[in-house]
C-alpha cells in the first residue's frame, strides 16, 4: 500500500508465474512453495497430539489421498493452475501507536454476540477470568437480529443422523464430517444450558418446546423464541448472565487492533483502541494467556447485507495478520429473502415499493394461485420426519392463534432500528410455516425446482430468485404470506410484520418484495474440533471462524448452534491446556492504513463482481478495483481507517478465493463455471506472507 511499491498478487500455487515451485504435501495438503522446500505461509503444519490423542492439531489437516498419491497435484482445473488476479498488499500490522496502557486477565474474549458472551460464561466455570471487548455496545452485533432459531434434535422421532445428512447436503460435499457429528450430538446439551440461563424459548400450552422448520430441514428440529425474535431473547439472557458474574469485565466501544504474541509468537493479549478514552490516537492492551476471536460476520463488504454495521470481518482481519490460516472465505451466504427497502443500494433499491406492482391480481381470499399448493411431491411439509402434529403438520393451513402465547415484549428488537447498510431480513421460518415465493406474474418459481421447493437450501433459493430478478428485469421477487392470515403473522412473526409495515407493506393483505443479500460466511479463521487456530492461543468460535461444519452452505439456524458447541468446547480445551505464554511483544505496526472515503467503492466493488454472480471477468474488475483502493491511503491512523483496511484486507481474501475456485458450489456461484466438479472437493486455505500478498493453499478432501 505504500506509495511506488509493486502490486501484489496472491501466490502460492501459481506455477506460470515464473517462480520455482515445489510440490510439497504437508499434513494432507498440496502446497507449492516460492523457491526451495519451505512451506508457503498458507501451510498448516501439524502439532504433535496430547498424550492420549484427545486433541486434534490445529487446522483440521485432512489424510492424505491414497489413491491419488501423496505427491498428487491438482488437476488443471484447479487452484494449482488458475492464473491469478492483482490484488493489493496488505499490511501486516495496522498502523497505531504502541499501547500506553494495559491491564491483565486469563482470557480476552473479542465479541459479544452468542459466541463471544457463551464462552465467557463457560470459561468463568472453567476458573478463568475473562475480558470481553466488544467494537460498540454488547447487544449490537449480529445474535439479535437471529430470527429463526436454533436447531437440534428435540423431537425423540428426530436424529441426529438426520440433522447431520441434511448438513452435509446443504455442505455440498465440504462439511468436515467430525465437525457436524459433533455439532450434532452435543447440540441438545447446549440448548438445555440455554434453558438453565433463563432462555425463553416458545412451548406449546402443555410446557413442550415448539418446533418448526426451516429451509434444508427434512424435520422440524427449530427452537425458537418470541415467535421470530430468538437472537433477541438469547441476546437478553447471556448478557444478563454476564452481568451477575464480577469477575467478567466488559470492555465497551473498543476497536481491538492486532494479536499480541510472545517471543514463541504464542497469543498474550491484544492492542484495542477504545472510544472516547485518551486522545484519539491513544492505544491500550489487554494481555492474556488466550484470546478468542468471537468478531462475528463480514457481511459489511457488500452493499446490501443483513449484517449490522459492526460486520467488517474484523477477526478474519487480525487473524490473517496475525499469521493464522483462513479459509473457505469464497462460500458468502446472501440470504434469499431480505426485505426490498426502496432506494437501498446493491441488489435492488430505486423505487418506492407502492409503486412496484406484481403483474397480477388478486388478494388472500382469491385463489387463483392456490392450485399449486400440492402440485410438489403432495404436500408442503412432504419431506419432513413423522412426528406427530405437534412437529409435523401436514396440512398447510396456520396453526391457530389460541396455540401460541404472545410473547414477552422483551423478545422484540425494535421494527426498524437498522443503520448504515443493513437490510431487514425476513426469516426462513416464514416460509416453513407455508409462504410462497412468486415472481411477477404470480408463479410459484420454486415449485419443481427443488424437491423442497420453497424450502430448498439458501443457495438454491438465492440464486432462483437472482435468475428470475434478471429474466424479468425486476429488482425483487415477492413473498405471499397472505394465506397464513394474521394471527398466524402476528403472533410468530411479530418482528417481520412489524419491520413490513414499517415501511408501508402488511403481509396480511399485502404481497412482500424480498431480494438476497449478504447474510452469513461459511469460511473463517479455520480452526480444530477444540477452535484452536494455527496461531497457538489464538482461538476462534462463531461466523468469524470456519469449524467445518457448513462446507460451501450453511444448513439453516445451524450457525447459533456451532456458536454455542464450541464455545463449550474452547472452554473445556482451555481448562484442559491452562497456557501460560511469556511477555507480550510490542506490536510495533507502522503499515499504511486506508482513507475513510474507501468504503463505499469497496463494498460497490465487492457486490458488482463478487456477489450472488460471478465469473472470472467480474471478480478481476473487482480485484483491480480493490488494488487501486489499496493505493489510496491515509496518513492518520483511526478507527475509521482501521476499518477501511480491514474491510480491504477481508474484501481482497474473499475476491481470491472466489477467483480461484473455478467451479459453482454452495453459495460460491461462477457463471462461467456454472457446475460443480470432483476436482474441486477441497479447501482453498488462505494467509499473508512477510511482504503483505496474499498466499494459498489448496487441501483436498479426504
Amino acid at each position: 500500500m505504500a506509495a511506488g511499491r509493486c502490486r501484489g498478487i496472491v501466490r502460492g500455487t501459481d506455477r506460470r508465474g515464473g517462480r520455482a515451485a515445489t510440490p510439497a504435501r504437508i499434513a494432507g495438503s498440496v502446497t507449492h512453495t516460492a523457491g526451495g522446500g519451505t512451506p508457503a505461509a498458507g501451510t498448516v503444519e501439524p502439532t504433535a497430539a496430547p498424550a492420549g490423542g484427545a486433541r486434534t492439531e490445529p487446522g483440521r489437516p485432512r489424510r492424505p489421498d491414497a489413491e491419488k498419491g501423496e505427491g498428487h497435484v491438482p488437476p488443471v482445473n484447479t487452484p494449482a493452475a488458475e492464473p491469478l488476479p492483482h490484488l493489493p498488499r496488505l499490511p501486516r500490522r495496522l498502523r497505531a501507536e504502541a499501547p500506553s496502557w494495559t491491564e491483565t486477565t486469563d482470557v480476552c474474549v473479542i465479541g459479544s454476540g452468542v459466541a463471544g458472551l457463551t464462552c465467557a460464561l463457560n470459561l468463568r466455570r472453567a476458573g478463568f477470568h475473562v475480558t470481553v471487548v466488544t467494537k460498540v455496545h454488547i447487544d449490537d452485533g449480529s445474535t439479535r437480529w437471529a430470527q429463526g432459531g436454533v436447531a437440534a434434535v428435540l423431537d425423540p422421532l428426530d436424529t441426529p443422523e438426520a440433522h447431520a445428512r441434511d448438513t452435509r447436503i446443504a455442505g455440498v460435499g465440504l462439511c468436515d464430517p467430525a465437525a457436524v457429528d459433533v455439532t450434532v450430538t452435543e447440540g441438545p446439551a447446549r440448548i438445555a444450558d440455554l434453558v438453565h440461563l433463563g432462555t425463553e424459548f416458545d412451548r406449546h400450552p402443555d410446557g413442550s418446546l415448539q418446533l418448526t422448520r426451516e429451509g434444508g430441514h427434512r424435520a422440524r428440529r427449530i427452537v425458537h423464541a418470541g415467535g421470530d425474535a430468538t437472537g433477541a431473547e438469547i441476546q437478553r439472557a447471556l448478557h444478563a448472565a454476564v452481568l451477575r458474574d464480577p469477575w467478567i469485565r466488559i470492555i465497551e466501544n473498543a476497536m481491538v487492533l492486532d494479536l499480541l504474541t510472545d517471543a514463541r509468537g504464542h497469543a498474550a493479549g491484544v492492542s484495542l483502541h477504545v472510544l472516547g478514552e485518551g486522545v484519539e490516537h491513544g492505544v491500550g492492551g489487554v494481555e492474556a494467556r488466550a484470546v478468542v476471536l468471537a468478531t462475528g460476520g463480514l457481511g459489511q463488504i457488500f452493499q446490501s447485507t443483513t449484517n449490522p454495521s459492526v460486520s467488517i470481518g474484523d477477526g478474519v482481519a487480525l487473524a490473517l495478520r496475525a499469521g493464522a490460516v483462513v479459509t473457505d472465505l469464497e462460500f458468502v451466504q446472501f440470504h434469499p429473502t431480505s426485505l426490498y427497502v426502496p432506494g437501498a443500494p446493491g441488489l435492488g433499491g430505486g423505487s418506492a415499493i407502492a409503486g412496484v406492482e406484481p403483474d397480477f391480481d388478486g388478494i388472500a381470499g382469491d385463489r387463483q394461485f392456490r392450485d399449486d399448493v400440492t402440485t410438489h411431491s403432495g404436500d408442503r411439509h412432504s419431506g419432513a420426519a413423522p412426528g406427530g402434529d405437534r412437529y409435523t403438520d401436514p396440512n398447510p393451513a396456520p396453526l391457530r392463534g389460541d396455540q401460541q402465547a404472545r410473547p414477552p415484549a422483551r423478545h422484540r428488537p425494535d421494527p426498524a432500528p437498522l443503520r448504515g447498510d443493513q437490510q431487514p431480513l425476513i426469516s426462513e421460518a416464514l416460509r416453513g410455516e407455508g409462504a410462497y415465493l412468486r415472481d411477477f406474474s404470480g408463479d410459484r418459481f420454486m415449485v419443481g425446482r427443488h424437491e423442497l421447493a420453497e424450502l430448498a437450501p439458501r443457495d438454491v433459493v438465492a440464486k432462483a430468485i437472482t435468475t428470475r430478478m434478471i429474466a424479468e428485469g425486476r429488482p425483487h421477487v415477492w413473498l405471499d404470506a397472505r394465506h397464513l392470515g394474521r394471527d398466524m403473522l402476528e403472533e410468530r412473526f411479530p418482528t417481520i410484520t412489524a419491520s413490513c409495515r414499517a415501511l408501508g407493506v402488511d403481509p396480511v393483505a399485502d404481497l412482500v418484495p424480498v431480494a438476497p443479500a449478504a447474510h452469513y460466511s461459511s469460511g473463517g479463521v479455520r480452526t480444530d474440533l477444540f477452535g484452536r487456530t494455527s496461531v497457538p492461543g489464538l482461538y476462534a468460535a462463531g461466523e468469524a471462524a470456519c469449524t467445518g461444519l457448513h462446507g460451501a452452505n450453511r444448513l439453516a439456524s445451524n450457525s447459533l448452534l456451532e456458536a454455542l458447541v464450541f464455545a463449550q468446547r474452547i472452554a473445556d480445551d482451555l481448562a484442559d491446556r491452562k497456557p501460560s505464554p511469556g511477555l507480550a511483544e510490542s506490536p510495533g505496526g507502522d503499515g499504511d492504513v486506508c482513507s475513510t472515503t474507501s468504503r463505499a467503492p469497496l463494498q460497490e466493488a465487492m457486490t458488482a463482481g463478487a456477489g450472488v454472480l460471478r465469473s472470472a471477468v467480474s471478480l478481476e474488475a473487482t480485484a483491480a478495483s480493490l488494488t487501486a483502493l489499496g493505493d489510496n491511503v491515509s496518513g492518520r491512523p483511526r478507527p475509521a481507517t482501521w476499518e477501511a483496511t480491514n474491510l480491504l484486507t477481508v474484501a481482497a481474501a474473499v475476491t481470491a478465493a472466489a477467483h480461484r475456485r473455478r467451479e459453482t458450489r454452495g453459495s460460491h456461484w461462477r457463471e462461467d463455471h456454472p457446475d460443480a466438479s470432483d476436482d474441486w472437493l477441497g479447501h482453498l486455505c488462505l494467509s499473508i506472507s512477510s511482504d503483505g500478498e496474499l498466499e494459498t493453499t489448496w487441501e483436498p478432501t479426504a
